[in-house]
Protein backbone atom coordinates (compact mmCIF):
# COMPACT_ATOMS: atom_id res chain seq x y z
CA UNK A 1 0.00 0.00 0.00
CA UNK A 2 1.59 3.43 -0.92
CA UNK A 3 2.10 5.80 1.61
CA UNK A 4 0.08 8.97 1.83
CA UNK A 5 0.70 12.66 2.88
CA UNK A 6 -2.53 14.81 3.80
CA UNK A 7 -1.11 18.50 2.82
CA UNK A 8 -3.56 21.54 4.45
CA UNK A 9 -1.37 24.69 4.30
CA UNK A 10 -2.45 28.68 4.54
CA UNK A 11 1.04 29.25 3.64
CA UNK A 12 1.80 27.36 0.77
CA UNK A 13 5.51 28.93 0.65
CA UNK A 14 7.46 25.95 -0.64
CA UNK A 15 4.77 23.39 -0.44
CA UNK A 16 4.78 22.38 -4.47
CA UNK A 17 8.26 21.51 -4.20
CA UNK A 18 8.13 19.20 -1.18
CA UNK A 19 4.80 17.80 -2.81
CA UNK A 20 6.72 17.47 -5.83
CA UNK A 21 9.20 15.13 -3.77
CA UNK A 22 6.81 13.40 -1.64
CA UNK A 23 5.24 12.41 -5.42
CA UNK A 24 8.71 11.41 -6.74
CA UNK A 25 8.57 8.99 -3.57
CA UNK A 26 5.56 7.25 -4.73
CA UNK A 27 4.09 9.20 -1.57
CA UNK A 28 0.31 9.74 -2.53
CA UNK A 29 -0.80 13.34 -1.48
CA UNK A 30 -4.57 14.22 -0.08
CA UNK A 31 -5.49 17.70 0.30
CA UNK A 32 -7.94 20.29 0.95
CA UNK A 33 -9.49 23.65 0.03
CA UNK A 34 -7.36 26.19 -1.41
CA UNK A 35 -4.22 23.56 -1.28
CA UNK A 36 -5.77 21.39 -3.08
CA UNK A 37 -6.20 23.80 -6.09
CA UNK A 38 -2.85 25.43 -5.98
CA UNK A 39 -1.63 22.08 -6.01
CA UNK A 40 -3.82 20.82 -9.10
CA UNK A 41 -3.14 23.84 -11.25
CA UNK A 42 0.71 23.26 -10.40
CA UNK A 43 0.48 19.24 -12.11
CA UNK A 44 0.42 17.47 -8.79
CA UNK A 45 -1.82 14.46 -8.81
CA UNK A 46 -3.55 15.11 -5.69
CA UNK A 47 -6.83 13.88 -4.25
CA UNK A 48 -9.44 15.76 -2.75
CA UNK A 49 -10.40 15.29 1.01
CA UNK A 50 -13.92 14.62 0.32
CA UNK A 51 -12.85 11.45 -1.90
CA UNK A 52 -11.40 10.18 0.91
CA UNK A 53 -13.91 11.07 3.48
CA UNK A 54 -17.21 10.42 0.95
CA UNK A 55 -18.77 13.65 2.73
CA UNK A 56 -18.43 17.22 1.26
CA UNK A 57 -16.75 20.56 2.68
CA UNK A 58 -19.70 22.02 4.69
CA UNK A 59 -20.03 25.24 7.12
CA UNK A 60 -17.85 27.70 4.51
CA UNK A 61 -14.70 25.19 4.69
CA UNK A 62 -15.59 25.02 8.89
CA UNK A 63 -15.71 21.07 8.34
CA UNK A 64 -13.93 19.10 6.01
CA UNK A 65 -10.69 17.11 7.49
CA UNK A 66 -12.66 16.64 11.16
CA UNK A 67 -13.58 12.81 9.84
CA UNK A 68 -13.19 9.44 11.55
CA UNK A 69 -11.42 7.94 7.88
CA UNK A 70 -8.92 11.06 8.27
CA UNK A 71 -8.30 10.68 12.30
CA UNK A 72 -8.26 7.04 12.24
CA UNK A 73 -5.49 7.38 9.61
CA UNK A 74 -3.81 9.33 11.50
CA UNK A 75 -4.16 7.87 15.04
CA UNK A 76 -3.83 4.43 13.94
CA UNK A 77 -0.58 2.69 15.83
CA UNK A 78 0.97 0.88 12.69
CA UNK A 79 2.06 -2.19 15.19
CA UNK A 80 -1.24 -2.62 17.05
CA UNK A 81 -2.58 -5.59 15.28
CA UNK A 82 -5.84 -4.63 16.55
CA UNK A 83 -6.04 -0.87 15.32
CA UNK A 84 -4.24 -2.01 11.29
CA UNK A 85 -7.45 -4.61 11.55
CA UNK A 86 -9.68 -2.20 12.39
CA UNK A 87 -8.32 0.12 9.17
CA UNK A 88 -8.31 -2.59 6.82
CA UNK A 89 -11.91 -3.95 7.89
CA UNK A 90 -13.82 -0.31 7.65
CA UNK A 91 -11.12 -0.11 4.31
CA UNK A 92 -9.21 3.04 5.89
CA UNK A 93 -5.99 3.95 4.19
CA UNK A 94 -3.21 5.50 6.66
CA UNK A 95 -1.73 8.64 6.77
CA UNK A 96 1.86 8.73 6.59
CA UNK A 97 2.37 12.58 6.74
CA UNK A 98 0.60 15.80 7.65
CA UNK A 99 1.83 19.01 6.55
CA UNK A 100 -0.43 21.76 7.86
CA UNK A 101 0.36 25.30 8.88
CA UNK A 102 -2.13 27.43 10.46
CA UNK A 103 -4.67 30.28 10.16
CA UNK A 104 -2.63 33.18 10.71
CA UNK A 105 -4.28 34.29 14.23
CA UNK A 106 -0.72 35.74 15.12
CA UNK A 107 -0.97 38.39 12.54
CA UNK A 108 -4.44 38.71 12.48
CA UNK A 109 -5.15 39.28 16.18
CA UNK A 110 -2.84 42.52 15.68
CA UNK A 111 -4.71 44.29 12.92
CA UNK A 112 -7.71 46.25 12.95
CA UNK A 113 -10.64 43.95 12.83
CA UNK A 114 -13.70 43.55 14.94
CA UNK A 115 -13.94 40.24 16.97
CA UNK A 116 -16.03 38.61 14.56
CA UNK A 117 -13.21 38.44 11.63
CA UNK A 118 -10.44 37.74 14.41
CA UNK A 119 -12.78 34.67 15.34
CA UNK A 120 -12.74 33.55 11.50
CA UNK A 121 -8.68 33.04 11.85
CA UNK A 122 -8.73 30.73 14.82
CA UNK A 123 -7.92 27.28 13.49
CA UNK A 124 -9.81 24.27 14.33
CA UNK A 125 -9.08 20.99 12.04
CA UNK A 126 -5.48 22.01 10.98
CA UNK A 127 -4.57 22.07 15.07
CA UNK A 128 -6.72 18.93 15.52
CA UNK A 129 -4.76 16.95 12.40
CA UNK A 130 -1.45 18.41 13.91
CA UNK A 131 -2.04 17.27 17.16
CA UNK A 132 -3.27 14.14 16.34
CA UNK A 133 -0.29 13.18 13.84
CA UNK A 134 1.94 14.72 16.89
CA UNK A 135 0.93 11.98 19.35
CA UNK A 136 1.36 9.37 16.84
CA UNK A 137 5.08 10.72 15.59
CA UNK A 138 6.48 7.40 15.85
CA UNK A 139 4.27 6.13 12.91
CA UNK A 140 3.56 9.62 11.05
CA UNK A 141 6.12 12.81 10.22
CA UNK A 142 4.23 15.84 11.15
CA UNK A 143 5.14 18.93 9.82
CA UNK A 144 3.95 22.48 11.12
CA UNK A 145 6.97 24.45 9.59
CA UNK A 146 7.90 25.14 6.17
CA UNK A 147 11.36 25.09 7.58
CA UNK A 148 11.20 21.65 7.95
CA UNK A 149 10.48 20.62 4.46
CA UNK A 150 14.14 20.60 3.54
CA UNK A 151 15.30 18.49 7.00
CA UNK A 152 12.73 15.53 6.35
CA UNK A 153 13.48 15.78 1.95
CA UNK A 154 17.69 15.02 2.99
CA UNK A 155 16.71 12.46 5.64
CA UNK A 156 14.54 10.63 3.19
CA UNK A 157 17.22 10.81 0.27
CA UNK A 158 19.87 9.64 2.65
CA UNK A 159 17.93 7.13 4.63
CA UNK A 160 14.67 6.39 3.17
CA UNK A 161 12.48 7.81 5.58
CA UNK A 162 12.58 10.29 8.60
CA UNK A 163 14.62 9.24 11.77
CA UNK A 164 12.32 8.52 14.86
CA UNK A 165 14.29 11.41 16.61
CA UNK A 166 13.52 13.64 13.99
CA UNK A 167 9.85 12.68 13.93
CA UNK A 168 9.83 13.27 17.60
CA UNK A 169 11.41 16.82 17.42
CA UNK A 170 8.88 17.45 14.89
CA UNK A 171 5.98 16.62 16.91
CA UNK A 172 7.49 18.23 19.77
CA UNK A 173 7.49 21.31 17.92
CA UNK A 174 4.18 20.91 17.04
CA UNK A 175 2.90 20.83 20.77
CA UNK A 176 5.13 23.74 20.87
CA UNK A 177 3.35 26.05 18.44
CA UNK A 178 -0.09 24.95 19.69
CA UNK A 179 0.66 26.22 22.87
CA UNK A 180 1.41 29.48 21.84
CA UNK A 181 -1.31 29.52 19.34
CA UNK A 182 -3.61 28.53 21.93
CA UNK A 183 -2.29 31.16 24.82
CA UNK A 184 -2.57 33.91 22.00
CA UNK A 185 -6.43 32.79 21.32
CA UNK A 186 -7.13 32.58 25.43
CA UNK A 187 -5.68 35.92 26.19
CA UNK A 188 -7.83 37.28 22.99
CA UNK A 189 -10.91 35.66 24.12
CA UNK A 190 -10.50 36.70 28.15
CA UNK A 191 -9.40 40.07 26.78
CA UNK A 192 -11.18 42.44 29.20
CA UNK A 193 -12.86 40.05 31.10
CA UNK A 194 -10.62 38.07 33.11
CA UNK A 195 -7.09 40.51 34.06
CA UNK A 196 -5.57 37.62 35.80
CA UNK A 197 -7.03 34.33 34.76
CA UNK A 198 -6.32 31.11 36.43
CA UNK A 199 -3.61 30.33 34.23
CA UNK A 200 -1.25 32.14 32.80
CA UNK A 201 -0.86 32.21 28.99
CA UNK A 202 1.77 33.53 27.67
CA UNK A 203 2.70 33.42 23.79
CA UNK A 204 5.72 34.30 22.38
CA UNK A 205 8.19 33.75 19.34
CA UNK A 206 11.89 33.41 19.15
CA UNK A 207 13.14 36.33 17.91
CA UNK A 208 16.31 35.33 17.90
CA UNK A 209 19.32 33.78 19.48
CA UNK A 210 21.30 36.01 21.55
CA UNK A 211 25.47 35.74 22.00
CA UNK A 212 24.96 35.25 25.63
CA UNK A 213 23.01 36.63 28.61
CA UNK A 214 24.23 39.10 31.27
CA UNK A 215 27.39 37.54 31.42
CA UNK A 216 29.47 35.52 28.22
CA UNK A 217 28.95 32.04 30.52
CA UNK A 218 24.96 32.68 30.22
CA UNK A 219 22.78 31.80 27.15
CA UNK A 220 20.28 33.40 26.05
CA UNK A 221 17.30 34.44 23.39
CA UNK A 222 14.42 37.49 23.03
CA UNK A 223 11.53 36.01 22.05
CA UNK A 224 8.40 38.97 21.34
CA UNK A 225 5.10 38.88 21.81
CA UNK A 226 2.58 36.96 19.29
CA UNK A 227 0.01 39.43 20.60
CA UNK A 228 1.16 42.52 20.97
CA UNK A 229 3.49 45.12 18.20
CA UNK A 230 5.05 47.14 21.07
CA UNK A 231 7.80 49.02 20.78
CA UNK A 232 10.82 46.50 21.09
CA UNK A 233 9.39 43.84 19.07
CA UNK A 234 8.94 46.33 16.18
CA UNK A 235 11.93 48.55 15.78
CA UNK A 236 14.54 48.36 13.19
CA UNK A 237 18.17 48.70 13.05
CA UNK A 238 20.17 50.89 11.06
CA UNK A 239 23.18 50.28 11.78
CA UNK A 240 25.33 48.78 14.06
CA UNK A 241 25.97 44.94 14.95
CA UNK A 242 22.62 42.74 16.57
CA UNK A 243 21.68 43.65 19.81
CA UNK A 244 23.08 41.84 23.45
CA UNK A 245 20.72 41.01 26.52
CA UNK A 246 21.84 44.10 28.46
CA UNK A 247 21.14 46.18 25.49
CA UNK A 248 17.67 44.75 25.11
CA UNK A 249 17.01 45.67 28.52
CA UNK A 250 18.79 48.62 28.82
CA UNK A 251 17.29 49.93 25.61
CA UNK A 252 13.36 49.23 26.67
CA UNK A 253 14.38 51.54 29.97
CA UNK A 254 15.85 54.50 27.91
CA UNK A 255 12.83 54.66 25.40
CA UNK A 256 10.04 54.02 27.73
CA UNK A 257 11.99 57.10 29.78
CA UNK A 258 12.51 59.07 26.99
CA UNK A 259 8.68 58.55 26.14
CA UNK A 260 7.20 59.65 29.59
CA UNK A 261 7.65 63.87 28.31
CA UNK A 262 5.75 65.45 25.55
CA UNK A 263 8.47 67.87 25.23
CA UNK A 264 11.58 66.92 23.02
CA UNK A 265 13.56 64.52 25.55
CA UNK A 266 17.00 62.30 26.20
CA UNK A 267 17.36 59.56 28.60
CA UNK A 268 20.94 58.28 28.60
CA UNK A 269 20.99 55.32 30.48
CA UNK A 270 23.82 52.95 31.91
CA UNK A 271 23.86 49.44 33.14
CA UNK A 272 19.62 49.56 33.38
CA UNK A 273 19.72 53.13 35.34
CA UNK A 274 19.45 56.41 34.20
CA UNK A 275 22.58 58.77 34.34
CA UNK A 276 21.63 62.02 32.40
CA UNK A 277 17.74 62.69 31.38
CA UNK A 278 16.88 66.31 30.15
CA UNK A 279 14.29 68.28 28.14
CA UNK A 280 14.97 70.95 25.79
CA UNK A 281 13.70 72.81 23.11
CA UNK A 282 15.33 70.15 20.40
CA UNK A 283 16.80 66.60 20.47
CA UNK A 284 20.09 68.66 20.48
CA UNK A 285 19.92 70.67 23.42
CA UNK A 286 18.46 67.47 25.27
CA UNK A 287 20.96 65.61 24.63
CA UNK A 288 23.34 68.04 25.45
CA UNK A 289 21.93 68.92 28.85
CA UNK A 290 21.68 64.94 29.42
CA UNK A 291 25.42 64.06 28.58
CA UNK A 292 26.71 67.37 30.52
CA UNK A 293 24.78 65.91 33.99
CA UNK A 294 27.57 62.73 33.52
CA UNK A 295 30.40 62.83 30.77
CA UNK A 296 31.83 60.05 32.91
CA UNK A 297 28.82 57.38 33.07
CA UNK A 298 27.54 58.28 29.93
CA UNK A 299 30.37 56.70 27.92
CA UNK A 300 29.42 52.96 26.97
CA UNK A 301 25.86 53.82 27.18
CA UNK A 302 22.60 53.78 26.20
CA UNK A 303 21.02 56.93 24.45
CA UNK A 304 17.05 57.54 24.04
CA UNK A 305 15.76 60.13 22.18
CA UNK A 306 11.35 61.12 22.34
CA UNK A 307 11.90 63.10 18.94
CA UNK A 308 14.02 62.71 15.34
CA UNK A 309 17.46 63.13 15.68
CA UNK A 310 19.04 65.46 13.14
CA UNK A 311 22.93 66.22 12.14
CA UNK A 312 23.98 68.65 15.26
CA UNK A 313 23.21 65.62 17.43
CA UNK A 314 24.77 63.13 15.85
CA UNK A 315 27.82 64.85 15.32
CA UNK A 316 28.38 65.45 19.15
CA UNK A 317 27.24 61.67 20.24
CA UNK A 318 29.92 59.92 17.80
CA UNK A 319 32.54 62.24 19.89
CA UNK A 320 32.09 59.40 22.22
CA UNK A 321 31.90 55.43 22.40
CA UNK A 322 28.24 55.28 22.82
CA UNK A 323 26.39 51.71 22.52
CA UNK A 324 22.86 51.82 21.17
CA UNK A 325 21.22 54.78 20.09
CA UNK A 326 17.10 54.71 20.03
CA UNK A 327 15.03 57.51 18.48
CA UNK A 328 11.98 57.53 16.03
CA UNK A 329 13.50 58.56 13.41
CA UNK A 330 16.56 60.23 11.71
CA UNK A 331 17.31 62.97 9.29
CA UNK A 332 19.35 61.38 6.36
CA UNK A 333 22.88 63.69 7.22
CA UNK A 334 22.74 62.43 10.58
CA UNK A 335 22.48 58.22 9.60
CA UNK A 336 25.43 58.96 7.55
CA UNK A 337 27.34 60.12 10.84
CA UNK A 338 26.18 57.60 12.89
CA UNK A 339 27.05 54.79 10.34
CA UNK A 340 30.60 56.35 10.54
CA UNK A 341 30.77 53.80 14.02
CA UNK A 342 30.82 51.03 12.54
CA UNK A 343 29.36 48.42 15.66
CA UNK A 344 27.00 51.56 16.99
CA UNK A 345 23.50 50.09 16.88
CA UNK A 346 21.08 52.78 15.50
CA UNK A 347 17.61 51.83 16.38
CA UNK A 348 14.55 53.14 14.55
CA UNK A 349 11.48 52.93 16.83
CA UNK A 350 8.03 52.67 15.22
CA UNK A 351 5.71 52.00 18.65
CA UNK A 352 5.83 53.96 22.06
CA UNK A 353 5.71 51.63 24.78
CA UNK A 354 2.16 49.78 24.81
CA UNK A 355 2.51 46.61 27.38
CA UNK A 356 0.21 46.87 29.76
CA UNK A 357 1.28 44.18 32.03
CA UNK A 358 5.37 43.61 33.28
CA UNK A 359 6.38 39.98 34.18
CA UNK A 360 9.47 38.66 35.80
CA UNK A 361 10.31 35.00 36.54
CA UNK A 362 11.63 33.70 40.52
CA UNK A 363 12.48 30.18 40.95
CA UNK A 364 9.57 28.34 40.23
CA UNK A 365 7.56 31.11 39.32
CA UNK A 366 5.94 34.06 37.86
CA UNK A 367 4.73 38.01 38.89
CA UNK A 368 2.25 39.66 36.89
CA UNK A 369 1.87 43.19 37.30
CA UNK A 370 0.40 46.33 35.58
CA UNK A 371 2.90 48.38 34.39
CA UNK A 372 3.66 51.70 36.07
CA UNK A 373 1.73 53.98 33.93
CA UNK A 374 0.21 56.37 36.76
CA UNK A 375 2.13 59.31 37.52
CA UNK A 376 0.68 60.92 40.52
CA UNK A 377 -2.52 60.40 42.29
CA UNK A 378 -3.23 63.79 43.63
CA UNK A 379 -0.54 66.62 44.07
CA UNK A 380 -1.28 67.62 48.09
CA UNK A 381 0.58 70.68 49.20
CA UNK A 382 1.63 69.80 53.03
CA UNK A 383 3.92 72.61 53.87
CA UNK A 384 3.08 76.72 54.64
CA UNK A 385 5.22 77.17 51.46
CA UNK A 386 3.79 75.69 47.74
CA UNK A 387 5.98 75.41 45.17
CA UNK A 388 5.96 78.16 42.19
CA UNK A 389 5.00 77.09 38.62
CA UNK A 390 8.33 76.37 37.15
CA UNK A 391 9.34 73.91 40.45
CA UNK A 392 6.07 72.44 39.79
CA UNK A 393 7.05 71.85 36.57
CA UNK A 394 10.38 70.68 37.84
CA UNK A 395 9.00 68.72 40.37
CA UNK A 396 6.75 66.57 37.90
CA UNK A 397 9.84 65.60 35.76
CA UNK A 398 11.57 64.42 39.08
CA UNK A 399 8.76 62.05 39.04
CA UNK A 400 8.64 60.94 35.99
CA UNK A 401 12.71 59.90 35.93
CA UNK A 402 12.02 58.50 39.23
CA UNK A 403 9.72 55.65 37.91
CA UNK A 404 13.24 54.69 35.82
CA UNK A 405 15.53 54.27 38.85
CA UNK A 406 15.98 51.52 41.37
CA UNK A 407 14.44 51.80 44.67
CA UNK A 408 15.06 53.59 46.63
CA UNK A 409 14.92 56.39 43.95
CA UNK A 410 16.48 59.85 44.19
CA UNK A 411 16.59 62.44 42.07
CA UNK A 412 17.46 65.87 41.71
CA UNK A 413 16.66 68.48 39.07
CA UNK A 414 16.78 72.07 37.74
CA UNK A 415 15.14 73.30 34.83
CA UNK A 416 14.39 70.44 33.23
CA UNK A 417 17.62 68.32 33.86
CA UNK A 418 17.91 65.69 36.40
CA UNK A 419 20.80 66.59 37.70
CA UNK A 420 21.84 64.38 40.27
CA UNK A 421 20.53 60.69 40.21
CA UNK A 422 20.47 58.44 43.24
CA UNK A 423 19.73 54.49 43.37
CA UNK A 424 20.00 51.21 44.29
CA UNK A 425 20.92 51.81 47.96
CA UNK A 426 19.14 50.08 51.00
CA UNK A 427 18.48 53.14 52.91
CA UNK A 428 16.99 56.30 51.37
CA UNK A 429 19.58 58.42 53.00
CA UNK A 430 22.84 57.15 50.30
CA UNK A 431 20.74 57.76 47.26
CA UNK A 432 19.87 61.18 48.66
CA UNK A 433 23.72 61.89 49.77
CA UNK A 434 24.63 60.84 46.03
CA UNK A 435 22.00 63.00 43.84
CA UNK A 436 22.11 65.92 45.76
CA UNK A 437 26.37 65.56 45.51
CA UNK A 438 26.49 65.04 42.02
CA UNK A 439 23.30 67.29 41.06
CA UNK A 440 25.28 70.95 42.13
CA UNK A 441 22.66 73.48 41.58
CA UNK A 442 19.62 71.66 41.80
CA UNK A 443 16.66 73.03 43.04
CA UNK A 444 14.04 70.56 43.39
CA UNK A 445 14.07 66.93 44.90
CA UNK A 446 12.04 63.79 43.83
CA UNK A 447 11.60 60.46 46.05
CA UNK A 448 10.21 57.44 44.86
CA UNK A 449 8.58 57.21 48.38
CA UNK A 450 8.00 58.68 51.40
CA UNK A 451 9.78 59.48 54.09
CA UNK A 452 9.95 57.76 57.32
CA UNK A 453 12.14 60.24 59.04
CA UNK A 454 12.97 63.84 58.64
CA UNK A 455 16.43 62.85 57.78
CA UNK A 456 16.48 63.38 53.78
CA UNK A 457 14.47 66.92 54.30
CA UNK A 458 17.70 67.66 56.46
CA UNK A 459 20.01 67.14 53.68
CA UNK A 460 17.73 68.55 51.15
CA UNK A 461 17.70 71.78 52.52
CA UNK A 462 21.59 71.93 53.37
CA UNK A 463 22.08 71.18 49.66
CA UNK A 464 19.59 73.86 48.72
CA UNK A 465 16.78 72.50 47.59
CA UNK A 466 13.55 74.92 47.53
CA UNK A 467 10.41 72.19 46.35
CA UNK A 468 10.06 68.31 47.02
CA UNK A 469 7.77 65.30 45.84
CA UNK A 470 7.51 62.81 47.50
CA UNK A 471 4.31 59.97 47.81
CA UNK A 472 3.46 60.74 51.55
CA UNK A 473 1.77 58.09 53.67
CA UNK A 474 4.42 57.67 56.47
CA UNK A 475 3.27 57.41 60.70
CA UNK A 476 5.67 60.10 60.97
CA UNK A 477 5.20 62.20 57.74
CA UNK A 478 4.79 65.34 60.21
CA UNK A 479 8.63 65.86 60.91
CA UNK A 480 9.49 65.80 57.27
CA UNK A 481 6.88 68.13 56.88
CA UNK A 482 8.35 70.04 59.92
CA UNK A 483 11.84 70.35 58.54
CA UNK A 484 10.45 71.65 55.49
CA UNK A 485 8.21 74.68 57.00
CA UNK A 486 11.32 75.42 59.17
CA UNK A 487 14.23 75.83 56.05
CA UNK A 488 10.62 76.92 53.94
CA UNK A 489 10.95 74.27 51.60
CA UNK A 490 7.77 73.69 49.61
CA UNK A 491 6.88 69.63 49.59
CA UNK A 492 3.78 68.00 47.89
CA UNK A 493 2.62 64.81 48.29
CA UNK A 494 1.76 62.86 44.88
CA UNK A 495 -0.21 60.26 46.72
CA UNK A 496 1.65 57.12 44.72
CA UNK A 497 5.13 55.55 44.52
CA UNK A 498 7.45 54.53 42.21
CA UNK A 499 9.27 51.25 43.48
CA UNK A 500 11.40 49.65 41.20
CA UNK A 501 12.81 46.70 42.66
Amino acid sequence: MKKRALISVFDKDGVLDFAKFLVSKDVEIVSTGGTYRYLKENGIDVIEINEVTNFPEMLDGRVKTLHPLVHAGILAIRDNKEHMDTLKSRDIQTIDYVVVNLYPFFEKVKEDLTFEEKVEFIDIGGPTMLRAAAKNFQDVVVISNKEDYKVIMEEIESNGEASLKTKKKLAGKVFNLMSAYDAAIANFMLEGEEEYPEYLSVSYKKMQSLRYGENSHQSAAVYSSTMLDGAMNTFETLNGKELSYNNFKDVDIAWKCANEFDEPACCALKHNTPCGVATGESAYEAYMKAYEVDPTSIFGGIIGFNRKVDKATAEEMVKIFLEVIAAPDYDDDALEVLKTKKNLRVLKFHNTPKADKYMVTVDGAMLVQEEDKKLIDEIKVVTEKAPTDEEMKDLLFGMKVVKYVKSNAIVTVNNGVAVGIGGGQVNRVWPTEDALKRGKGATVLASDAFFPFGDVAELAAKAGIKAIIQPGGSIRDQESIDVCNKYGIAMVFSGLRHFKH
